[in-house]
């Protein structure tokens, strides 16, 4: 009788978490228009996601740029979460600038596209 209950709360509490599995919107985006060779921040902003098993990386060709901010993690309505991450940047030509988002074990990467 105890292993059936055990089998049925794990059925009921897995099925439960699995179903507000809700994927990030990735936003990627620099404070000031992009231009190369001047300085800048670069942003990501990540929203509407849940469970908040999330990380954040800025990357420079794919290399984590080092001094970034991170925001405390928020809720909104529903329980679903947002969290901001940002970095100063300065744009060089030939250069790849990223957002690697990873939520819960999916991995994802999003380009920055200077205004050029």
């Amino acid at each position: 009788m105890k292993l059936l209950l055990a089998v049925v709360l794990f059925v009921v509490l897995g099925s439960s978490s699995l179903a507000k599995l809700s994927e990030p919107k990735v936003q990627v985006y620099s404070y000031s228009p992009g231009e190369f060779d001047e300085e800048n921040v670069l942003i990501c902003h990540v929203s509407g996601f849940h469970p908040p098993d999330i990380s954040i990386e800025l990357l420079k060709n794919e290399e984590e740029i080092p001094g970034a901010m991170q925001t405390d993690l928020a809720f909104e309505q529903g329980w679903k979460f947002h969290l901001t991450k940002s970095v100063s940047f300065t744009p060089q030509k030939n250069e790849k600038y990223s957002c690697r988002v990873r939520h819960v074990n999916n991995i994802r990467n999003f380009i920055w596209e200077a205004d050029m």
